[in-house]
C-alpha cells in the first residue's frame, strides 16, 4: 500500500506520528519529517534514533518539502501559515492527517483489532499485541506509548511493532472524531466518559464504532457502554468486567503495590491470573485484552500466560525509582478517568501522595477543569498535596485566559491542599523540598515527552538530598 510513496511528517516526534512513520516506512514508503522539538533542541535521542533508521529530518521551515509527489502528514488543526504546510500548498502536495493515513493502512489489513474508549487504549493495545506476539500471530502494532516488552537496543522507542502484515492492532482516537474512519474486525470499547468531546458526541462515535465491527468487546461495568451496546444490533459481542453477567469476569481480586491477582471466569471455567501492572483499571484492561485475543482464536490459557509477563507502558504508572524512602512515579494521567485510576491505585496503600499535574493544554482546562479539580479533591485527603504548573504550550493560537490557577483554586476551596507555580522547575523544587520518607510523588500529564526526564530530575534531587531541579529539554 505504501510502496513508492513519499510521506513527510510534520511533527514526526509525536506519540502518534512516530510509530506510524515506522510502520509505513517498513511497508516500503520513503519517510522524512520535521518537528518543533527538534528545532528547539529537545528530545535529541529520539531524533538521532530516527535518523539512524534512515528517516531524513529537517527544520520545520518547509525546506524538507521539495516535490509535489510528497504527501504531507499533519494535524488538521495546524494553520496554513506553518512553513511546512505553506510549502506543501505551494508545491501542490497532497495532505493527509495522521488518522487518515493510519486508517488507510489499517483498513487494508486482512485481520484487524481497533481499541477505542476514553481511557486505557494504549495499555489494552499493548496487552493485545503482547498476547498475539506470544501466540505466534506476528501482529503489527500501532500504539501511542512505548511498550516495555518490545524495547531493545534496536528499538528504544517501541511504540510500534512491525509484523508480517496480515494482522494489525491499533488504538483509535475519538478526540478528533477520526475513530469513524476505521473498519475493524474486532472493536474494543474500554469505556465512555468526558474528555475531549461531549458525551452526546461520544455516544454517536463509539456506538457507530462497535456497530460496524464483526465482533465487539465491551465494558460490562460501564453504564455508557452498556447503553450503547443495548441500542445497537451487534453481529457478535463479548463483555468484560467485575460485575455479574460479564463474559470475561474478574473475581477474588487481590491488589498489590506492583501488580494484582484474580480469578478470570469465562465459559464456566475459572483461571488464576497474576499481573505485573497494578490497579483495578489494569485488571479491566487485561480482561479486555484477553477477550479481544480470544475473539480471533487465541486460547484463553495462552492469552493468560502471555499477559502475566506484560511489563506495561512507559509513562503508565511507570516507577522511576526510590530515593531516601520516597518513590517517584511517572504517569500519563490527564483526564478525570485516567487521573482517578492512578490516584485510586496509589491510595489503596499507605503513604502520602504528592501529585504533580501539568495540564495538556489550555483548552482541556476550559472543557473539564471542574472535573479535573474534582477528581483530585475526591481521591486525595489529609496531608496529600497537589501541585500544578502552567499547561504545556509549544506555540500556536489558543485562548489562554483560563489556566492552572483555576484548578488549584477549586481544590483549595473544596478543602484540599494545592499549590500553583507557573514554571515546572519551581514545582519540581517544591516537591523535592517537601518530600519525606514514605511519600509517593506522581508526575502526571500528556503531550510532553520531557515529563519523564522531569520525573527523573525530581528523583535525582531527592536522592542527592537537595531541592535543585534542572529544567529538562
Amino acid at each position: 500500500m505504501s510502496e513508492d510513496k513519499s510521506y513527510y511528517f510534520c511533527g514526526i516526534g509525536g506519540s502518534g506520528m512516530l510509530p506510524l512513520a515506522m510502520i509505513v516506512k517498513a511497508a516500503g514508503a520513503r519517510v522524512a519529517g520535521s518537528d518543533r522539538a527538534l528545532d528547539q533542541g529537545r528530545l535529541a535521542d529520539k531524533f538521532q534514533w530516527l535518523q539512524d533508521g534512515g528517516v531524513k529530518l529537517f527544520q520545520q521551515d518547509g525546506s524538507g518539502l521539495t516535490d509535489s509527489s510528497q504527501i504531507l502528514i499533519a494535524s488538521a488543526a495546524i494553520e496554513d501559515t506553518v512553513p511546512d504546510v505553506a510549502q506543501a500548498i505551494a508545491l501542490g502536495c497532497k495532505r493527509m492527517t495522521r488518522a487518515e493515513l493510519l486508517a488507510e493502512h489499517f483498513n487494508a489489513v486482512p485481520c484487524s483489532i481497533a481499541v477505542g474508549g476514553t481511557s486505557g487504549k494504549s495499555t489494552v493495545t499493548g496487552m493485545i499485541g503482547w498476547i498475539l506476539t506470544g501466540a505466534g500471530r506476528d501482529p503489527t502494532i500501532m500504539n501511542g506509548a512505548v511498550m516495555k516488552n518490545f524495547v531493545d537496543d534496536d528499538s528504544p522507542f517501541a511504540s510500534s511493532r512491525i509484523g508480517a502484515g496480515q494482522l494489525m492492532v491499533s488504538e483509535v482516537d475519538e478526540s478528533d472524531g477520526s475513530i469513524a474512519l476505521f473498519d475493524p474486525e474486532i472493536a474494543v470499547l474500554n469505556n465512555v466518559s468526558l474528555d475531549h468531546k461531549s458525551l452526546e458526541e461520544l455516544r454517536i462515535l463509539f456506538g457507530d464504532f462497535v456497530a460496524k465491527s464483526r465482533h465487539a468487546v465491551w465494558n460490562h461495568d460501564d453504564e455508557e457502554s452498556r447503553a450503547l451496546v443495548a441500542a445497537r444490533p451487534l453481529s457478535k459481542a463479548s463483555s468484560f468486567g467485575f460485575s455479574e453477567g460479564a463474559d470475561y469476569r474478574a473475581l477474588q481480586v487481590e491488589e498489590k503495590s506492583l501488580g494484582s491477582s484474580f480469578l478470570l471466569r469465562t465459559g464456566g471455567t475459572d483461571y488464576p491470573v497474576s499481573l505485573q501492572v497494578p490497579g483495578r483499571h489494569n485488571i479491566a484492561n487485561a480482561l479486555a485484552a484477553i477477550a479481544a485475543s480470544c475473539a480471533i482464536g487465541v486460547p484463553v490459557d495462552h492469552a493468560i500466560a502471555a499477559i502475566e509477563s506484560f511489563n506495561g507502558l512507559a509513562r503508565r504508572f511507570d516507577i522511576v525509582g526510590t530515593g531516601n524512602g520516597i518513590t517517584v512515579i511517572d504517569d500519563f494521567g490527564h483526564n478525570p478517568d485516567k487521573i482517578g485510576a492512578t490516584l485510586a491505585t496509589l491510595k489503596a496503600f499507605p503513604g502520602r501522595v504528592v501529585a504533580f499535574f501539568q495540564p495538556h493544554g489550555f483548552g482541556p482546562i476550559k472543557k473539564m477543569g471542574v472535573e479535573l479539580a474534582g477528581v483530585f479533591s475526591d481521591n486525595l485527603n489529609g496531608d496529600d498535596r497537589v501541585i500544578l504548573c502552567d499547561p504545556v504550550y509549544f506555540g500556536g493560537t489558543v485562548d489562554r485566559t483560563l489556566g492552572s490557577e483555576s484548578i488549584v483554586d477549586a481544590i483549595t476551596t473544596a478543602g484540599g491542599k494545592a499549590e500553583y507555580f507557573a514554571a515546572r522547575q519551581d514545582c519540581g523544587e517544591r516537591m523535592a523540598e517537601i518530600a519525606k520518607a514514605g511519600d509517593r510523588i506522581v508526575i502526571m500529564g500528556a503531550r510532553d515527552d520531557t515529563l519523564h526526564s522531569f520525573a527523573q530530575s525530581v528523583l535525582a534531587a531527592i536522592t542527592e538530598g537537595h531541592s535543585k531541579v534542572g529544567e529538562i529539554r
